[in-house]
This record gives C-alpha cells, structure tokens and sequence, in this order.
C-alpha cells in the first residue's frame, strides 16, 4: 500500500468514495454529487489541509499497480483537540486488510514522526468492521464520544492506552 498526495485527476476516485452508500450511512453525506463538487472537495479538503497542516487525507494506492482503492490520512478539525485518522475503501477493496495496513501507517506517522502524544478515531457506533480497522492499527476503545454536528451515535478509539476503556 503506497499513501500520496490527493490531485484534481483523483476526482473520479473521490466521487466514487464519498457517494458510496456505506460511508455515507458510517461518516456523512458531504454533498458531493459531481465530478465538479468531487474537484472542489479535493481542493478545500486534503489539499488545503497539506497546506494548513501538513497532513490530510491521502490517496491509497496498491503498490503493485498503482490501482487508487480508498483515501486514509490524518486530520486536524477544527474544535477538536486531537488529531483524527480517516479512511474509506472502494466496496471491491475492502476486507483485503488495506485499511488496515493504511490506518496502522498514519497512526505510527503521527506518532513517531509528527511526535502527536497521541492519535485518535471517531467511528458510527454500528460501524464494526471499522472498530476491527481501527484496533488493528494499534487504537482501543474509549467508549461513546459527542461528536460535534453528528446525531449518530459515536465512539472514541485511542492510541493512548489511559483514555480507553478497562
């Protein structure tokens, strides 16, 4: 699995991502419904978060033939102390492990070299498989979190072991 830098030309892949059923019921409905909207979701998204911040939601690619499967990175919300990792696959990708590996990745990046005390996930508190992502890349489960704008039932998982449940 290979985690670069979103471009415009990705805006198929992204359009593909964010209208996919599952993430829309798991994360939210961004409103993107076009090849245009998924253009300018890039742009206001990951490439100003590379800008802001230096991280941001990166394109997931197979390392074998440069296939796009998903987006996976690092976020930094507004109004929210910590920062976030993030990650949706095209339905024919999932259950291979690349979310995964590509979550295990961003999570040991901040760690280690953004030096972060620690990296957080916030998932749909149906959302299971995610929960096995996400403990597979080294996060435990902290129980419910007040999503800020979400009425959807949300659960905190951490890579600092003090904040997750006994």
């Amino acid at each position: 699995m290979r985690l670069r830098e979103f471009t415009l030309q990705d805006a198929p892949l992204v359009l593909a991502l964010l209208t996919d059923p599952d993430f829309i019921r798991n994360v939210t409905d961004r409103g993107v419904h076009t090849l245009e909207d998924a253009g300018n979701y890039i742009s206001r998204g990951p490439l100003a978060s590379y800008a802001q911040h230096g991280i941001g939601l990166w394109c997931m690619e197979r390392l074998e033939d440069g296939q796009p499967v998903g987006m996976c990175g690092l976020i930094r919300r507004e109004g929210l102390a910590d920062v976030d990792v993030g990650y949706t696959l095209l339905p024919a990708w999932r259950g291979l492990g690349y979310a995964s590996e590509a979550a295990a990745t961003c999570v040991q990046y901040g760690l280690t070299q953004l030096r972060l005390p620690r990296v957080v996930a916030y998932i749909n508190a149906d959302n299971q498989a995610s929960a096995r992502v996400l403990q597979k890349a080294g996060l435990h489960g902290c129980g419910p979190f007040d999503f800020p704008g979400s009425s959807l039932p949300t659960l905190l998982f951490s890579s600092d072991t003090a904040m997750a449940q006994s």
